[in-house]
């Protein structure tokens, strides 16, 4: 019964500790190796002398996470291209109410802005700012004084708010944009899409060196709308479009014709007043193969 009620405990911190994990680490591959490692230090661990199992569990997979990103740290300064968050499946209902919470915390710009903190900022904006955990736990987790969390934690705010990557944008007018979006690249009409981006939009791809993909992000409304219309138009009208709710937001996935295989999975970012400020095109087959999985 013990052994029942234990991997009951982890299986009920799972979702949680998945989540965090992600958003550290900003690959859905790596945080479930953390969560992994995570249960098998649980399943070893002396768990009559753990008063708070959500805690340590929470401690232990947040110091695995902070291992693996400083181990993730060379790779992607060698990464071929630009790098993308892995794209997640995150369906979102209207009036749900944690709704913008989710879309705030999951966006590939808020991701984005998490890569510019140091391992310890982000662990610790997230931890009090996103998942409610009190600074002296914080400290414990993170071997330091209480006061050095609060330090860490006001400066991930001064990054992020400088960022501007934590509002909402109603789903009308990102269903709004997806509609434009698609006519673009399907009849070239571009007028309706070129309206609703911000004149520094800027669009990143990421292949990965794993397929075709720009290895630089253009910059500016008129290079993104012609490589939409001319580029995208020209390799795209034969794949099968679907719409998907990605990282808290409206998207889409291209499917090839006849086979299981998702090519591309597009998503935006959008500023305050609702116009477009990026797009993010995930072409890394590694990073797409799950995008079918849900997860928060």
């Amino acid at each position: 019964m013990a052994d029942l009620d234990n991997a009951q405990i982890f299986q009920e911190a799972r979702s949680q500790l998945l989540g965090l994990a992600y958003r550290i680490l900003g690959s859905l591959a790596d945080a479930e190796d953390a969560v992994q490692d995570t249960f098998l230090k649980w399943h070893k661990a002396d768990r009559h002398t753990i008063d708070a199992p959500v805690a340590w569990l929470t401690t232990v997979c947040t110091r695995r996470c902070l291992d693996l990103l400083r181990s993730a740290h060379k790779s992607r300064v060698d990464y071929v291209g630009t790098w993308l968050p892995e794209p997640i499946h995150t369906p979102i209902e209207e009036g749900v109410e944690n709704a913008s919470e989710l879309a705030g915390s999951l966006t590939t710009a808020f991701l984005l802005t998490l890569e510019r903190l140091t391992p310890k900022e982000r662990a610790a904006y997230l931890l009090h700012d996103i998942f409610e955990v009190p600074y002296p736990e914080i400290a414990e987790t993170l071997e330091l004084k209480e006061s050095a969390c609060r330090q860490l934690v006001s400066r991930a705010r001064v990054n992020i708010e400088q960022a501007k990557v934590r509002h909402a944008t109603p789903l009308e007018r990102q269903e709004q944009l997806l509609a434009a979006f698609e006519a673009a690249v399907t009849s070239g009409s571009a007028s309706a899409f070129a309206a609703l981006l911000s004149d520094d939009v800027q669009l990143a791809t990421d292949g990965g060196g794993r397929v075709p993909a720009l290895l630089e992000a253009l910059h500016g409304k008129a290079a993104v709308v012609e490589f939409i219309v001319e580029r995208l138009g020209r390799f795209w009208a034969d794949y099968r479009w679907v719409a998907l709710d990605i990282n808290g937001c409206r998207g889409l996935v291209l499917r090839q014709e006849g086979k299981v295989v998702t090519v591309a999975a597009v998503s935006f970012a959008y500023d305050d007043a609702g116009r477009v400020t990026n797009i993010y095109i995930m072409r890394n087959p590694d990073k797409l193969s799950r995008l079918g999985e849900t997860t928060y």
